[in-house]
């Protein structure tokens, strides 16, 4: 169903359109800050990220927030030179597109009526015939190897083309780099302009009071419809929630220029920002510096909610240990969050064999992945499968009722700048789950660890040491949980602290959209 282009202005306090680069389904973050910031009086769209061939947007509502998810072709998905021939570089390849496949079915198909043609010669004696097939036969074998030459060519232009290792490769990135500094991402990731132009004209429509880009990608989406709305007259404050340290992620794309082009791109339109917000103080700190950024960025946590709704409450929660099939008795690892191997899901797999009668559950966005596939396989080589379970994941508001099943809660991740200075939704989880924790020695949660006693610590990616770390807390389990009666200790984790955080960078930005006594924002809903 296909949504108003100019909703109705319900709100007392104003209008923020909020962005994110995904299908909205699966991040927490974003849904919790449009159903918060609903609740709290602003009229609040979510814009996120539909399917390239959707013919319509797809809608619905997170509380009295609406969501729209956007059509996103990508034709710019592919660089300039992907669509254009290589005569220099390899002068015998086809052009760019399915050409190669083409040709070589078609000398395929020559080929095999050739040889019907050849039979039936053979089956009716004529020596004419079978003589008249001879050139055509040796022409086809020719034709055939060149076929087979030129998409050779051609699929080893493509590989050159995806990973660009080559001296040119590597001189045309610098060049542009150089020559165009933080606008090189214009030359570099060109798939950038395909957001802005599927989410840029409804942004317009909307007239935002304020825009909330989250993530580095949605950034320059929000800047320049920031700037074009002011350009207008409009006063239209951006807030950019940033949720990773860019320089310091593993690229989500093996393109050697897509990782150059996000860092150009942000470093362009940071400075465009009212108020940035992020996920941890060190993760503040490393943000104003790289960004010359006037104030330090609020630190929004992306903790779990405290309190549910009546409708998210009566929902009946998935038991975990029924979907693993096991008892009370049997010890539960589990891990709840993406799923890659910079993430250390190996290690729980790994160490199976020398943690007896332990079973351990993936809570995953997509149990069919590579990856998962490729971790049930070693599963099944250590004999082990039937103490491995791959589980899908539950609503956000679920998530630690969910998880409250298991014995201990397990992040495992790698040494990566990124996964040094954050407390990841994960860890939160885990916390009001009132899970013991085994976590990696990354260095903010390890040290937050240490300090309340919650759990245990191992060295990144060492098996004997994550085992001692399993061992030593299912040895003693209630005395690693009886940490979170601490008062306070939970307090400030939750949701509800964060979205009164978020509010306030709102309410800063807009001034005059401080929350109104109910009488008069009753009498401004019925028009008085």
């Amino acid at each position: 169903m296909a949504a108003e282009k100019t909703p109705a202005r319900p709100a007392v306090r104003g209008r923020i359109v909020m962005l994110v680069d995904n299908g909205v389904n699966g991040d927490s973050r974003v849904q919790k800050e449009a159903r918060s910031a609903a609740d709290a009086g602003w009229d609040v769209i979510l814009l996120g990220k539909g399917k390239a061939k959707a013919k319509s947007e797809i809608t619905w509502e997170i509380g009295k927030a609406q969501v729209r998810l956007l059509p996103v072709p990508n034709p710019l998905h592919r660089r300039r030179h992907e669509y254009r021939r290589a005569v220099l570089r390899s002068p015998l390849a086809y052009k760019p597109g399915p050409l190669a496949s083409y040709r070589r079915q078609k000398m395929k198909a020559w080929r095999a009526d050739l040889n019907v043609r050849l039979i039936l010669a053979r089956q009716e004696g004529s020596f004419l015939t079978r003589l008249r097939l001879v050139l055509p036969r040796l022409a086809s074998r020719f034709m055939q190897s060149w076929v087979n030459l030129r998409s050779r060519k051609t699929a080893e232009l493509d590989r050159r083309r995806k990973e660009m290792d080559g001296p040119l490769d590597r001189f045309t990135t610098a060049f542009w780099q150089k020559t165009m500094g933080n606008r090189s991402w214009r030359r570099l990731e060109p798939h950038l302009w395909d957001l802005e132009l599927a989410y840029g004209k409804v942004i317009d429509e909307l007239e935002p009071d304020l825009i909330h880009a989250n993530d580095f990608r949605m950034l320059g989406v929000g800047a320049r419809a920031a700037l074009r709305a002011r350009a207008r007259g409009g006063k239209v404050k951006l807030v950019w929630d940033a949720h990773e340290f860019l320089p310091g992620i593993k690229p989500w794309n093996p393109h050697p220029r897509w990782h150059k082009a996000q860092c150009a791109h942000e470093l362009e339109y940071s400075r465009h920002a009212d108020a940035v917000t992020t996920v941890s103080s060190t993760l503040a700190e490393m943000l104003q510096e790289r960004h010359g950024l006037k104030e330090l960025p609020s630190v929004v946590l992306n903790a779990p909610d405290a309190e549910l709704s009546p409708e998210q409450a009566a929902e009946p929660v998935p038991d975990l240990r029924e979907l693993c099939g096991i008892g009370l008795d049997v010890p539960l690892t589990v891990y709840s969050g993406a799923a890659a191997p910079q993430r250390g899901l190996d290690i729980m797999v790994e160490s199976l064999p020398q943690l007896a009668d332990v079973h351990t559950a993936f809570v995953v966005l997509n149990t069919e992945s590579e990856y998962m596939r490729g971790l049930r396989e070693r599963a099944e080589e250590l004999g082990v499968s039937d103490r491995l379970h791959i589980l899908p994941y539950v609503p956000h508001y679920q998530v630690v009722r969910f998880l409250a099943g298991a014995d201990l809660g397990v992040i495992p991740i790698h040494h990566w700048p990124n996964h040094e200075i954050a407390l990841i939704t994960k860890f939160f989880e885990y916390s009001h789950a009132r899970l013991p924790l085994v976590v990696s020695d990354v260095k903010t949660m390890g040290e937050m660890v240490e300090r309340t006693g919650q759990g245990e610590v191992f060295k990144a990616e060492d098996v004997e040491d994550y085992v001692r770390a399993v061992k030593s807390v299912l040895g003693d389990a209630e005395r690693y949980r009886g940490v979170y009666e601490k008062d306070g200790l939970l307090d400030e984790w939750t949701w509800e602290a964060q979205a009164e955080r978020l509010d306030a960078v709102y309410t800063r930005l807009l001034p005059g959209s401080a929350v109104r006594p109910a009488a008069e924002r009753a009498r401004v809903e019925a028009g008085a």
